[in-house]
């Protein structure tokens, strides 16, 4: 066995044989090779960052009561299937928080890199302002991650769980987690943890930890070439 090598690999019953300082080691290089190929397949330049799929979030709250349901019609019905139809957008899905401690509404979009945010088609179908509503728009967050290359598409009666502070509680919840990293624009949270929640599971806003936060879709999710067709399950 080579524990210091680049790829650790480990039968099982090699890794039981381990004494405990040898395993905590082993499993500590494991840990940090799964750190480092995350990081280069996120890139850490604004050109590798273009190459590579990755997540977009655009979270925000809606400020005028009086036009919010007309404005995130706009947005599910007019501005989801516009973006989704832009060359390297892949998948987006609208989702609105049902905890408290964090904006109202999270899209949530699998592209090919940071290239397509700066590209003019991604301008001339409305990325990144909200037309006549974008008075109204607060606690505005733009995000880009590395590390999860397709969105979870999150069906009616599902739930999305999302963590800023590390994957346990999501662990605790049966859930297996994807982590994400942020490469680009705002970079804040820095890591971010998600798991779709099954129908089946209940779970109790008032029981998550800070900063764990649940959603639930909006919109089922649109893919590319999918023609645009949405499950609008409110504002």
């Amino acid at each position: 066995m080579s524990v210091p090598g680049l790829k650790p690999v480990m039968s099982l019953l090699d890794l039981l044989s381990l004494k405990h300082a040898e395993k905590s080691f082993y499993l500590s290089k494991c840990e940090s090779y799964h750190d480092e190929t995350s990081i280069q397949r996120a890139g850490r330049t604004s050109s590798s960052v273009a190459s590579d799929s990755m997540i977009y979030t655009v979270e925000c709250s809606f400020a005028d009561p009086a036009s919010e349901a007309e404005w995130s019609d706009f947005y599910s019905l007019e501005k989801l299937p516009a973006l989704i139809s832009v060359s390297g957008f892949h998948t987006s899905q609208r989702f609105k928080a049902l905890s408290t401690g964090c904006p109202v509404y999270l899209a949530m979009h699998s592209i090919d890199g940071l290239a397509v945010l700066e590209g003019d088609e991604y301008r001339e179908k409305g990325g990144g302002n909200f037309a006549r509503w974008q008075q109204h728009i607060t606690d505005w967050h733009r995000n880009l991650y590395g590390g999860l290359e397709r969105a979870p598409a999150v069906g009616e009666g599902d739930h999305l769980v999302v963590s800023a502070v590390g994957p346990e509680s999501l662990i605790e919840m049966g859930l297996t987690p994807d982590r994400m990293r942020a490469v680009a624009l705002e970079k804040f949270p820095e890591n971010r943890w998600l798991a779709k929640l099954d129908s089946s599971i209940r779970l109790g806003v008032d029981t998550l930890p800070k900063d764990v936060h649940l959603y639930a879709p909006m919109t089922a999710q649109l893919t590319s070439g999918s023609g645009a067709v949405l499950r609008t399950q409110g504002a």
